[in-house]
């Protein structure tokens, strides 16, 4: 059955149109109920034929939610009792127009077949479709359709016995309902009804009216939409991320043009913030000059009194204003308004003390959640259940946060498992940074190739797909220990002119993952792989990764190359790009291939090439060098884990291999030249990333700290700051200058994807490589913007090459660039989470004394960064919270000092280290106290003293026992 309307439309040029628009709708659709006799069930029914039962009707029932459940409630939605749900077109699509994150979250309950939601096509089914009434808004049209569609099942099914109820939380919907003779129930009362599953009702999205606090308002509103863009186009308010500070729970950051260059404002006190969360994208104003941050940060890492903590904050902001009015300071703002929330469900545990009611008690009551993560504020909750969730890792999801509520408002989603449990502790880690770990759907393996491990590379992949046989070169793939997802291999031959060829072959995933695949979606969802201590979340199955695509030694595998002539000075002669087939001679861990190069007996072909690469690599490495590269620093922890338990008992710092170098400059040279080409082909949709310059005053307080040492740093440029950090070397310190690299890493800005048509060539700058252009090829197997750089450099080199309009689409290019930040953001903070749980584990029962050098001072104590391990923490300057430092900050030499004491950057102190017990709930925290130089009153506590001088005890009687057993070796 066909409907048509039309209409004219003036075209831009003027032109009058006639339009045409085409309905079509059907008597064919089935109702896919397994206990409907009327349908012609095309395929098997999806609705169960003895559904649940609801208490309340005591009848078999399907249920049709209106939109706003979706949106409000999906979380009840997602709960595996919830099943037998009928999905009609037309919330789908409001879904789709108003959250794309709750309509693929819906798409994804659709796909389980387990959970029997069924998407029934209102809007083409003849007896359910609509016409919009003249005067009638979209939205009441659409509520009226979700009742005509739910009339429409209670009619059909009536023979069966099975009620159709619908759901919805808008009242005025539910009294249309009912003068229609349509059943309806709000949310609340359906799963009221639920008896069986009483933790339902703590799911309940709280309603955004509902506070517990005082009419008295807590928070300026924020502005309108209409008010920021104005604001913004004028110059008055400036848009940015919120960045909580690790040491400051009361103190933010964001990045933004300060009289017309880029610099950092500070965010202060939870009044500023206005009902902000990390990683919101908010609207900032400035605040006049005299407000400015003129003092050092104080380390805030709990909100157990709220009031003290505003105190404290209040305090800070009273004394920086008491200062010098002459100088300047830091910029700071406050925020105005929200442009984007990235409000996600946190984990963490409910606080002991907020639970008021009787030991067994199941009445409902409010309770505080407190997020994992310290920079998330407190969480009220409304739960029946506070007993039998106290002592486990539980999420919660934000609903609300209202002017009059000093705390936002949320609602339980699940439990995960017992506090401190290791296995718990990783899932939460997973969850808090967004990663996807749940193994691969049936849908995705279906698209591995069918030959599984049999699959072999064959003369056909030669002869039709335009490939290279480069299986006679001496190629080898340089890898740490382990390693089983190796992306990338080397060659190298000498030319008859003298010149070198070298090769660079990656990993021809794309052969293997195609676009429009179940198995490409969710390697896009994914967007990297994560490397956690204990395992690995991999992008793609094992099959691709740890062995189709693998270039494992003596296998063929299909290659990606690019292939230099290179002189012997390592200048460019020319580059060229095709898709090959290899054999690697050898895979080679970093200390095989140095082992190789330091060995003068090895002279066989392949040893050779080695020593040819590295002598190239650290001509091209000097040739950055003098560009302006900056060579920088990170302490990387590497834990020994025990075989069974997987426990820690060694942890120490990676040590760098001269053949790590030799690998990353041919990775970096790949990746300029497939940028610089790939960008010549697709200038306005090339996926290339960026470096930023950061901000001049983000290295305000390291200039002048080095400054006290005779030691300048110049950041007009990388390559004026790279010269400084050469520069940086104090005789009888050999750790100073890894230790100032360390501390200008933390000064950058992150590296960032982009589409290159959302910027100028200007802004395409790699800051920290100097390099004008820059991307990602060479790690196709973990990272998903390697696969979308592999597709554009095909499209690029090959004039045959079919391809999609998401290589060209600029829109959708620079939505998944977002999406592929984010993921490859979180990942490096899931890896480190993971390394501070098992540091945590590892130091557990253990009181080391070890040495540290002072990074940061803070007005109330100092973080120690510990270069054995790679650790760091704050050393507080009080016994506890409620005591006086015994230290005195001076705000001119930014130091600390008590007596003849004075702490400053870059000083060396011992700190005693130990993991404070999980008393309150959070995770367990490594805590530095000073044992050196001695304060009086900030001694270590005697008992932990007295553990250290026993545990010194215990390790001398066996290194005495060691030094016997050798003897007697001996």
């Amino acid at each position: 059955m066909l409907r048509s309307k039309a209409f004219v439309k003036r075209t831009r040029k003027g032109n009058v149109v006639k339009v045409v628009k085409e309905h079509y709708l059907r008597d064919d659709i089935t109702c896919s109920s397994a206990a409907c006799n009327a349908c012609e069930q095309q395929s098997l029914p999806i609705l169960s034929a003895n559904p649940r039962k609801s208490e309340l009707t005591d009848r078999p029932h399907y249920i049709i939610p209106d939109t706003n459940v979706f949106m409000n409630q999906l979380d009840i939605m997602e709960h595996p009792s919830i099943k037998d749900v009928i999905v009609l077109q037309t919330v789908r699509e409001e879904l789709r127009h108003l959250s794309l994150a709750v309509y693929n979250r819906l798409n994804a309950i659709l796909a389980d077949k387990n959970r029997r939601f069924y998407l029934f096509a209102n809007e083409h089914h003849r007896d359910t479709f609509l016409e919009k009434l003249k005067d009638e808004t979209p939205n009441d049209r659409n509520d009226r359709a979700i009742r005509v569609g739910t009339q429409w099942y209670a009619n059909h099914l009536k023979e069966s016995g099975i009620l159709t109820i619908m759901l919805s939380d808008d009242r005025a919907n539910r009294e249309k309902a009912a003068s229609m003779g349509v059943k309806s129930q709000s949310v609340r009362d359906y799963v009221r009804g639920m008896k069986d599953v009483p933790e339902l009702l703590d799911m309940l999205a709280a309603p955004k009216s509902e506070t517990t606090e005082t009419d008295k308002i807590v928070f300026e509103e924020h502005l309108s939409p209409a008010h920021i863009a104005n604001g913004m186009k004028k110059g008055t308010l400036i848009q940015g991320s919120l960045n909580v500070s690790q040491h400051n729970v009361l103190e933010a950051t964001i990045v933004g043009n300060v009289d017309g260059e880029p610099k950092t404002i500070y965010i202060l006190g939870r009044k500023n913030m206005n009902r902000s969360i990390q990683g919101d994208i908010v609207a900032v104003e400035l605040l006049p000059r005299d407000q400015w941050k003129k003092s050092t940060s104080i380390a805030v890492e709990d909100e157990e009194d709220e009031e003290k903590m505003h105190g404290e904050m209040d305090t800070v902001m009273t004394e920086a204003n008491a200062m010098d009015k002459d100088e300047v300071g830091e910029p700071t703002g406050k925020v105005v308004g929200l442009i984007r929330k990235r409000w996600r469900p946190y984990c963490g545990f409910i606080v002991k003390n907020s639970v008021h009611s009787s030991e067994g008690s199941t009445a409902a009551e409010r309770v505080i959640f407190r997020a994992l993560d310290r920079r998330i504020p407190p969480i009220k909750i409304k739960t029946t259940q506070a007993h039998s969730l106290l002592g486990n890792r539980i999420v919660v999801s934000i609903d609300s946060w209202p002017v009059n509520s000093v705390h936002p408002m949320g609602h339980f989603v699940k439990t995960l498992g017992s506090s401190g449990d290791k296995e718990t502790e990783t899932e939460v880690l997973l969850l808090e940074h967004d990663v996807p770990y749940q193994e691969f759907s049936k849908r995705v393996l279906d698209d591995l190739p069918a030959e599984g491990d049999d699959w072999v590379v064959t003369e056909k992949h030669l002869t039709t797909e335009n490939r290279r046989d480069l299986r006679h070169l001496n190629i080898c793939s340089i890898d740490p220990p382990g390693c089983t997802d190796i992306d990338d291999a080397l060659h190298v031959r000498p030319l008859e002119n003298g010149n070198y060829e070298i090769g660079v072959h990656i990993a021809d995933v794309t052969y293997f993952v195609k676009p429009g695949q179940a198995m490409d979606t969710e390697a896009a969802n994914r967007g990297t792989t994560v490397y956690l201590v204990d395992k690995r979340i991999d992008m793609l199955p094992a099959l691709l990764g740890t062995n189709l695509c693998s270039l494992r030694s003596n296998v063929e595998r299909l290659a990606f190359s690019c292939i230099w002539e290179l002189t012997k000075d390592a200048e460019i002669v020319k580059v060229d790009f095709t898709k090959s087939v290899i054999r690697s001679k050898h895979s080679f861990t970093y200390d095989e291939a140095q082992s190789r190069i330091d060995d003068e007996r090895m002279q066989d072909d392949v040893t050779k090439g080695i020593r040819i690469l590295n002598e190239l690599a650290k001509k091209l490495r000097k040739k950055r060098i003098e560009r302006g590269a900056l060579t920088l620093s990170s302490p990387e922890v590497r834990f020994n884990l025990e075989n069974d338990s997987q426990d820690p008992v060694d942890v120490e710092m990676k040590e760098l291999k001269e053949t790590n170098a030799l690998v990353e400059e041919f990775m970096l040279l790949a990746n300029i030249s497939v940028a610089q080409k790939i960008f010549s082909h697709f200038p306005m949709s090339a996926l290339l990333r960026k470096h930023g310059a950061p901000p001049v005053n983000n290295f305000d307080t390291l200039r002048k700290a080095l400054g006290e040492v005779g030691i300048t740093l110049n950041v007009e440029s990388s390559k004026a700051l790279a010269d400084s950090l050469d520069a940086a070397v104090l005789p009888n310190d050999a750790y100073f200058n890894k230790l100032v690299r360390i501390m200008t890493t933390r000064c950058m800005m992150q590296a960032q994807y982009f589409c290159s048509g959302t910027e100028s060539e200007a802004e395409f700058r790699h800051y920290g490589l100097a390099t004008p252009i820059y991307t990602h090829f060479t790690s196709p197997i973990r990272r998903y913007s390697d696969v979308i750089v592999h597709r554009l450099l095909q499209a690029s080199i090959d004039p045959d090459v079919a391809y999609g309009q998401e290589l060209t689409d600029k829109t959708k290019m620079k939505e998944l660039c977002d999406v592929l930040n984010h993921r490859h953001r979180m990942a490096q903070m899931a890896g480190r989470s993971s390394v501070e749980l098992y540091t945590n584990m590892f130091f557990k029962n253990k009181t080391l004394v070890e040495e540290g050098r002072v990074i940061r001072i803070l007005k109330n104590g100092f973080v120690v960064l510990v270069p054995r391990f790679g650790i760091e923490s704050i050393v507080y300057t009080s016994k506890g919270p409620d005591e006086p430092s015994v230290f005195i900050y001076d705000e001119e030499k930014n130091a600390l000092i008590a007596g003849d004491v004075i702490i400053k950057m870059f000083d060396t102190v011992k700190v005693e280290i130990k993991v404070e017990g999980d008393e309150t709930g959070m995770r367990q925290k490594m805590r530095m106290s000073l044992v050196y130089p001695q304060v009086p009153g900030l001694e270590p506590s005697d008992q932990s003293s007295k553990k250290r001088k026993a545990q010194e005890t215990k390790n001398g009687s066996q290194n005495t026992k060691r030094q016997a057993k050798a003897k007697i070796a001996a």
